[in-house]
C-alpha cells in the first residue's frame, strides 16, 4: 500500500507514472521484508523505526547511508510498506518534520 500526502493512497500505476517524474520513493518495510518479498524498483529502503532519525540527517551522512540524495521538504516523497498502515505512520513522521 502506498502513501502521499495529496493523495494518502495511491494505486500501483499511478506510483509508476508518478516515477516518471522527480518523486523519491521510500520503501519503510524491515530489511527481512525486503529480502523475503523482494525490493520494489527505484525506491530506497528506510525501515520505519529508523525514518525520523533519516530524515534529520546531515544531507552527506544521508547519500552515504542510503546511497541517494536526502530529500529537501518540499520534493515529492511517496511512501510504501506492505498493508499501508506503517506508510500511513511515516507520512505523519514526515509531515511532522516539516515535510509538504
Amino acid at each position: 500500500s502506498l502513501c502521499a500526502g495529496g493523495a494518502p493512497s495511491l494505486s500501483y500505476q499511478e506510483l509508476k507514472d508518478l516515477k516518471k517524474t522527480n518523486v523519491l520513493h521510500i520503501d519503510v518495510r524491515e530489511r527481512w521484508e525486503i529480502d523475503r518479498f523482494g525490493k520494489i524498483p527505484e525506491s530506497i529502503n528506510i525501515p520505519l523505526g529508523e525514518l525520523v532519525e533519516a530524515l534529520q540527517m546531515d544531507p552527506t551522512e544521508f547519500k552515504e547511508q542510503y546511497n541517494q540524495k536526502m530529500p529537501s521538504k518540499s520534493d515529492p516523497v511517496v511512501f510504501s510498506c506492505l498493508a499501508g498502515t506503517r506508510s500511513k505512520q511515516a507520512l505523519g513522521f514526515a509531515m511532522s518534520l516539516g515535510f509538504s
